[in-house]
């Protein structure tokens, strides 16, 4: 299975993970020409802005400590970019989920919430 194909299946068990836990799917793949956001999604009074990193091992570290500096700084711009545009008067949080993939599936998923902030 390729990367393209490893990513799309985080991806789906990401938003199935979101769903069974009460969050309501707002947007998918939210691009702008200076970055893209995998998920967004609201539970309560909180929406979330979703990075989803899918590895087939930690080899080269665990999935979120590919989120770097430049990613999350384009992530914010990008979140912001979205709340201007939609007009979004809410909480936000900016997180994390992590899906493993092994045997040509998801084996598991992990959810950081508030995985970084915007300094």
């Amino acid at each position: 299975m390729n990367a393209i194909l490893v990513g799309a299946a985080g991806e789906k068990a990401a938003c199935n993970y979101l769903k069974k836990n009460k969050y309501k799917i707002l947007d998918k793949n939210y691009r702008k020409p200076f970055g893209e956001i995998d998920l967004i999604a609201r539970r309560g009074e909180t929406v979330s802005f979703i990075e989803v990193k899918t590895r087939r091992s930690t080899e080269f570290g665990l999935p979120c400590e590919a989120v770097t500096y430049a990613k999350r700084r384009r992530l914010i711009r990008t979140a912001y970019a979205y709340i201007e545009e939609t007009g979004l008067d809410a909480n936000y949080s900016f997180d994390v989920i992590e899906a493993f993939h092994e045997d040509g599936k998801i084996k598991s998923v992990r959810h950081i919430q508030n995985a970084f902030g915007v300094e």
